[in-house]
């Protein structure tokens, strides 16, 4: 076979630029020729997404949903009524007894005595003060007089305080039948002495606790605008004002409750939309007092519930409405919804990590309940050692109280200590009581509503697992 005339040509040249090559290379002696590097470690940062699955149960959280009255206020009847899925207890105290006289110690000591049960129990209250029960309604029943009221509130602003870990809100009281701000023997229920027990209540009863408030006409007329997005959680009075509906879905204006004794309208849509934009904020808890249909059905019920952003309803009042709602399909959907529902949709971060280390982690959850967690409540993740002692608590900068109905996300580095043992560990969000009394309690941490993500014995939500192991040297690497 004869060679083409040009490969020649082409060979000798290639040669002479690899003569070239050869002879223009640096000329290195042995104190100038570099190091030989150590081999370098390979870090694999891959992260995962898990995708959590919905639970469909009535999940019992804390400050929310359905309750009662329980049959007393001891330990034994208070551990019954838990039993019973309940978080929240209505406790209505009256004082009846003292309506020309200071409160005694002994009434005061029992009081407290009922919220160390209330806290044995794992439960909070609603928490309201009256004089009587309306048991001559229309007719007024006597209640104290202005100044024995301001009294008594002072006496039990100490023990209100001492104890407001088990009080989720407060309903303002003392007024009247039934302590709802109306009817009223004293007088108390004009415009003026209404303003001065409203001022006592903030100043007095503990900042970081709301008051609700019977009647729109009422705080309507002392903040017109209603509460914003930047006033919120402020502990102003605006900020701490709530609203109870005892009358709910009764008549076109709730008998009464939207009704202006001023113009004498009914002012429905226009307090509605009022309170809509409060309750992003506040609470509003109350319960029906009679069947209307079809306001008082499902339909009207549902929709209300979730326009208001409601987050507790008394299950014991009315019957005939709860039953109704009952036979219609929509009780269990409400017992579900009722203040928050948190959700768990996915968490992505590396499940393989290294001492030394930062672990990116990414949460995404939804709350399809009507309304958002409304006190105080720090976040955390958790990091905890499946093989031997060992938790790391990592604070996360959100505030859960504005996880309103919708989707949410949050991030957060996790930065592991360079000596930090290796193994197997458990990734949890935890969002547990800010009170020292109940922070290690995992009958007061909000559980999520997934499958197979509560650890019950410390109130964590489960996101996954991370293997933490040393640095490997890869053989061959750069």
């Amino acid at each position: 076979m004869k060679t083409k005339p040009y490969i020649l040509p082409l060979l000798l040249i290639l040669l002479g630029l690899s003569a070239l090559a050869v002879f223009s290379l640096p000329d290195f002696n042995a104190q100038t020729l570099p190091t030989p590097r150590a081999y370098l470690p390979l870090v694999i940062r891959t992260s995962a997404t898990r995708v959590f699955i919905p639970s469909t149960a009535d999940i019992p959280n804390p400050e929310r949903g359905i309750y009662n009255w329980p049959d007393d206020f001891t330990p034994s009847a208070l551990a019954d009524y838990a039993a019973q899925g309940y978080t929240l207890a209505y406790q209505r105290e009256n004082l009846r007894d003292y309506l020309h006289s200071d409160l005694p110690p002994e009434y005061l000591e029992a009081l407290a005595a009922r919220f160390g049960a209330v806290r044995q129990a794992g439960l909070k209250v609603i928490l309201r003060f009256t004089y009587n029960e309306g048991e001559t309604y229309p007719a007024p029943q006597p209640d104290a007089g202005l100044e024995q009221v301001l009294r008594h509130i002072q006496q039990l602003a100490p023990v209100l305080e001492a104890n407001k870990d088990v009080i989720a809100w407060i309903e303002a009281g003392f007024i009247g039948a039934w302590g709802e701000w109306h009817t009223s023997a004293s007088g108390l229920d004009t415009p003026e002495n209404k303003a001065a027990i409203r001022d006592a209540l903030f100043e007095h009863f503990p900042q970081d606790r709301f008051i609700l408030f019977r009647y729109p006409k009422d705080f309507t007329s002392w903040y017109p605008h209603p509460l914003t997005e930047a006033q919120a959680f402020t502990q102003t009075p605006q900020a701490r004002t709530g609203h109870h509906n005892d009358c709910f879905l009764a008549s076109e204006d709730d008998e009464g409750t939207y009704y202006d004794p001023e113009s004498g309208e009914n002012r429905a849509e226009e307090w509605k939309a009022y309170i809509s934009q409060m309750t992003h904020f506040v609470p509003l808890s109350g319960e029906t007092c009679k069947p209307n249909p079809p306001r008082s059905d499902c339909a009207t019920a549902l929709r209300e519930l979730e326009m208001l952003h409601w987050s507790a309803l008394n299950e014991g009042w009315h019957p005939g409405v709860i039953q109704s709602w009952k036979d219609q399909g929509c009780y269990e959907e409400i017992r579900r919804r009722l203040g928050y529902r948190l959700t768990l949709l996915e968490a992505t971060f590396n499940p393989q990590a290294q001492p030394g280390s930062d672990l990116r982690v990414e949460v995404v959850l939804q709350n399809t309940g009507f309304a958002s967690p409304l006190l105080e409540r720090p976040v955390y993740l958790i990091l905890a050692a499946q093989a031997q002692d060992g938790i790391l608590r990592y604070t996360v900068d959100v505030d859960p109280r504005r996880w309103g109905p919708g989707e949410h996300s949050f991030t957060a580095t996790l930065s592991l200590p360079a000596d930090l043992p290796t193994g197997d560990y458990r990734l949890a969000l935890w969002l547990p009581d800010p009170a020292e009394t109940l922070r290690d309690d995992p009958r007061y941490a909000i559980r999520f509503a997934n499958e197979n993500t509560w650890d019950a014995a410390h109130g964590w939500n489960v996101l996954g697992g991370v293997h933490v192991s040393e640095l490997q040297i890869i053989p061959g690497g750069l």
